[in-house]
């Protein structure tokens, strides 16, 4: 079997930004910020939302907007009326 067509397993360390938490997993991610945890070096990846943040899972209700999408939107279709109306 041919060494170089899988890709490495990796510990990481998955951070979610809203909420700090942190899951402890092996993926085939990578990241450049390694940090040791209970004596283990992982790799932090960074996502802005998981399952500790996600609506689904939490049942609250938030608006995560971080690209501007929602400004964008409404900037665009602010003038836009339905036709018989």
């Amino acid at each position: 079997m041919k060494s170089e067509t899988h890709p490495t397993f990796n510990n990481v360390c998955f951070e979610d930004l809203n909420t700090g938490a942190r899951f402890l997993s092996k993926s085939t991610m990578s990241s450049n910020k390694v940090e040791v945890i209970d004596g283990v070096e992982y790799q932090v990846v960074s996502c802005s939302i998981t399952s500790d943040s996600h609506p689904f899972y939490t049942g609250e209700k938030r608006l995560v907007d971080t690209a501007g999408r929602i400004d964008k939107f409404n900037q665009r279709y602010a003038n836009f009326r339905r036709p018989g109306k």
